[in-house]
């Protein structure tokens, strides 16, 4: 099957706490174990996933910039980040790779401020309300992106 394309998978604040903050809206499966299931879907597509997560702006800003000339593409959920940081947007339109802008819940259902992406326009694409599931429709839609 050749190489595997790499896929950097980037968490924003209070990710760390899946599966016990919110339940009712982020569900009961923890970062871990989604990881875990990412991978497996990811093997089976000849893709390697690589994982990041963090609460603070910088340390999301920093591995961006690492990841340049390292990952073929990029899913993030940068979680409040997504309202406000054009620094993390900045960053992600710097590295000029594929992305996909993940949110487990339906942000345009929720409070007003969250209606606003700023990173949409510099992502490839937004996936959001799809629960965790919207990570797994990512890690295809870059396989199908990397096929063609």
């Amino acid at each position: 099957m050749g190489d595997k394309r790499r896929i950097l998978v980037v968490n924003g604040p209070n990710l760390n706490l899946l599966g016990s903050r919110e339940p009712n809206i982020y569900g009961n499966t923890g970062l871990e174990e989604l990881n875990q299931q990412l991978v497996l879907i990811a093997e089976q597509k000849n893709l390697e996933l690589s994982f990041f997560q963090s609460n603070h702006e910088g340390e999301i800003i920093d591995r961006l910039h690492s990841a340049i000339g390292k990952y073929d593409a990029l899913i993030i959920n940068p979680g409040a980040f997504t309202h406000y940081s054009y620094a993390i947007a900045d960053a992600l339109l710097a590295i000029k790779l594929p992305i996909v802008e993940v949110h487990i819940s339906n942000i345009y259902k929720r409070e007003a401020f969250r209606h606003h992406s700023v990173i949409a326009n510099v992502a490839t694409g937004q996936i959001s309300g799809l629960g965790l599931y919207g990570y797994f429709a990512a890690v295809n839609y870059l396989h199908d992106y990397f096929s063609h």
